[in-house]
């Protein structure tokens, strides 16, 4: 079984964010003025390594090691690239694969190309600045296809599944849009996978995210998820947090074992919903509420004003791996894949670096039910 997790990589200086927040910010400037919202709030919480600045490589040798001695497969990085190219990708470049142990741990892309908003922090009642829009053009695909071929599927620790390399793609709904329909994208594909062939791979395994597999009001000759998975020809589908599927009924506080009862649920549902392979994912937590306004109101008024989970300790989330375990023992060795939300997902309450409070137990949950 391979346990891969999710990495947000916001917490190195990038130029993109100093002209919107200033010189040298990353955040880590969240995390650190996060307060309590409600009683019995935990807020803030205190990264046990410090503040640590992930494009240093000596800082990724670290995590990379935490996570490869308690039973992680690889890292799925959260990939940003616009019409006007990269974001955030020191994380990965000048971090991760500048670390010396990097054939320790695998790492892949999901490509995150929903558009980016300033909720940095956000107030509840403005509708945020639209800072870079996710759809892109042809030529903009291919300018990230060939770069995506060409740095990262080539590096000797870059996951592959059957010999072929993985790439995500989060709202592919977004992406037919950029382009300008199903026949466009399904031609833009082929030219991701042709370009993969000739690098030397057997071929692309493209995975599609649940959350962006959605039906689009102009393709009316589709009228599902699973067609549109279909028509795009994706290897696999996963996911990349619960809520996306469940919702969180409770304000401020939901059970966290409610809602691993209802996702354990829908993994079966999933996997009987696409012809495809399903992925499914664990998730360690949620809250948003350190992307809030921290001197504002806090109430249900929607993403990042929303519930958090509770309960969601070292114990409750080893269970839910356990129920993972159990659910991809019935599946092909090659389909026995786990994702879990998320490795530093500071500002969403859903971690498994360790804190102050925790340590390393979430990690430590993983060897205990996924290490060797």
């Amino acid at each position: 079984m391979q346990v891969c997790v999710y990495y947000f990589p916001n917490y190195h200086v990038d130029p993109r964010n100093e002209l919107i927040h200033g010189r040298g910010w990353t955040e880590w400037e969240l995390v650190k003025t996060a307060r309590p919202r409600f009683p019995g709030h935990q807020q803030p919480r205190i990264p046990a390594w410090g503040y640590e600045d992930e494009a240093d490589p000596g800082v990724f040798q670290r995590k990379i090691a935490a996570a490869a001695d308690h039973g992680v497969s690889s890292f799925i990085f959260d990939w940003y690239y616009y019409n006007d190219g990269p974001f955030l990708q020191r994380g990965l470049e000048q971090g991760y694969l500048q670390a010396d142990n990097n054939r320790r741990l695998k790492f892949a892309l999901m490509w995150a190309n929903h558009d980016w908003v300033d909720i940095h922090p956000a107030r509840h009642n403005e509708r945020p600045r639209l800072l870079y829009p996710g759809a892109i053009t042809r030529a903009t695909w291919e300018r990230m296809t060939d770069y995506v071929v060409t740095h990262y599927f080539t590096h000797p620790s870059y996951w592959l599944i059957d010999g072929r390399p993985y790439f995500s793609i989060y709202e592919l709904y977004r992406l037919i849009d950029g382009l300008g329909g199903i026949a466009q994208t399904q031609q833009a594909i082929a030219s991701f996978r042709a370009k993969t062939r000739a690098a030397g791979f057997p071929d692309l395994h493209l995975n599609g995210v649940v959350w962006g597999v959605q039906v689009l009001p102009q393709e009316t000759r589709l009228t599902n998820p699973a067609e549109i998975a279909a028509a795009m020809q994706l290897d696999s589908i996963s996911s990349y947090v619960w809520i996306h599927h469940v919702p969180l009924p409770q304000f401020p506080l939901t059970s966290y074992e409610t809602v691993k009862t209802v996702a354990v649920k829908s993994w079966h549902e999933l996997a009987g919903r696409f012809s495809k392979p399903y992925y499914p994912n664990v998730t360690m937590g949620w809250d948003s509420s350190p992307r809030t306004y921290q001197d504002g109101p806090y109430g249900n008024y929607g993403y990042p004003y929303m519930p958090s989970l509770c309960g969601n300790t070292p114990a409750a989330f080893k269970q839910a791996l356990l129920d993972a375990r159990t659910f991809l023992s019935s599946r092909p060795d090659n389909q026995q894949i786990l994702s879990i939300n998320a490795w530093n997902e500071w500002t969403e309450g859903s971690y498994l670096e360790p804190d102050t409070v925790n340590g390393m137990a979430y990690l430590e949950a993983i060897r205990d039910v996924f290490g060797d």
